[in-house]
């Protein structure tokens, strides 16, 4: 298939880029470059061995999309671009709203209007909200306490409604947990700009030495150290997912949505003593007050992955760690390639 990547050269759809080339499809890279790096591209072709074709717009630009679908008729698109730290949708709502659900809006037009009917979009586990008990299933209460959380539901909620209005569109929503980790090759992985929102990348950056410790955000949560526990999932794994439903999207038809995820849980803790072992520095952490809205635990039931698609997560947290050291060492920030 010729697939168009909306997104594609951010830290996830990059990997996916790469297994869609390496199953022998045509990618379309569509991205504002905004929260990316334009050498992602070049990397993705060195992986590879082939290039994806790339254009440089934003999703809101309906003469630019267009133009994209007109010349490129794509036969699917895999749906990333989207704005997505947490505080920031707190401060800045409206640009999270336009961005990510307009932007999702003008697309599903377009490709109404070139007959393009296959979509699997980057979801998230944040929909479910504060869970009532895990593991977490796909049946699981959704709710979102943040505008970014509910521009994803919002957006599911477009999609599926969307689906009932035309049976031609296939689609399917795919929840994910906490992709980690970077690809093996080390040419492409997760390069926050200014602080990391997220535990592993800020972990590597006190590893590398470039922070000086990392804040724990409470020590008392009903968990078996005390500290939040999370559902990591290596971002190759989630890329290959990608891929399996793309494929087998027509015969997806009667779901709304999946989860990714390992089914197991790890704490802060855990990932901080893991990433010390593989990288062999110390990572010195301070216990900080749990911050507004954390929850104590947050862990996937991937079984309607593994009976639906065949898939299950390949990698375990010591391998997320090792190959996001990797990514940490060759990236430039302060350390020599390894």
């Amino acid at each position: 298939m010729r697939v168009l990547v909306t997104g594609g050269a951010g830290y996830i759809g990059s990997h996916v880029c790469v297994e869609l080339l390496n199953a022998g499809h045509e990618v379309i890279i569509f991205d504002s470059f905004i929260n990316s790096d334009l050498g992602v591209p070049d990397r993705i072709s060195s992986i590879v061995g082939k290039s994806p074709l790339t254009v440089k717009a934003d999703l809101r630009d309906r003469a630019a999309l267009d133009d994209c679908f007109s010349t490129h008729r794509p036969d699917a698109v895999i749906h990333f671009a989207a704005l997505k730290s947490i505080g920031e949708s707190v401060t800045n709502p409206l640009s999270y709203y336009d961005v990510n659900v307009v932007g999702t809006i003008d697309l599903l037009g377009c490709m109404k209007r070139y007959d393009c009917n296959l979509l699997v979009f980057s979801s998230s586990a944040t929909v479910y909200g504060q869970p009532e008990s895990c593991p977490i299933d796909e049946q699981a209460p959704v709710s979102a306490t943040n505008p970014y959380g509910r521009t994803k539901l919002f957006v599911e909620q477009i999609i599926n409604d969307a689906k009932v209005a035309d049976p031609r569109l296939f689609a399917i929503n795919l929840r994910y947990f906490n992709p980690v980790g970077a690809h093996q090759s080390g040419l492409i992985g997760e390069s926050p700009s200014g602080t990391p929102n997220n535990l592993v990348p800020f972990v590597a950056q006190v590893a590398a030495g470039l922070r000086p410790r990392v804040s724990v955000f409470g020590d008392d949560y009903a968990t078996p150290d005390g500290t939040g526990v999370r559902d990591y999932i290596h971002v190759s794994d989630l890329a290959t997912a990608h891929v399996l439903a793309l494929e087998q999207l027509p015969q997806l038809s009667d779901l709304q949505a999946m989860n990714l995820g390992t089914g197991r849980g790890h704490s802060v803790l855990e990932v901080i003593a893991t990433f010390a072992d593989i990288s062999g520095r110390p990572i010195e952490y301070q216990i900080a007050q749990r911050r507004p809205g954390d929850v104590a635990e947050c862990w996937a039931d991937p079984m309607l992955a593994l009976t639906r698609l065949g898939w299950r997560a390949r990698f375990d947290l010591e391998q997320m760690c090792k190959d996001a050291w990797r990514w940490q060492l060759g990236s430039g920030n302060g350390e020599e390639r390894t």
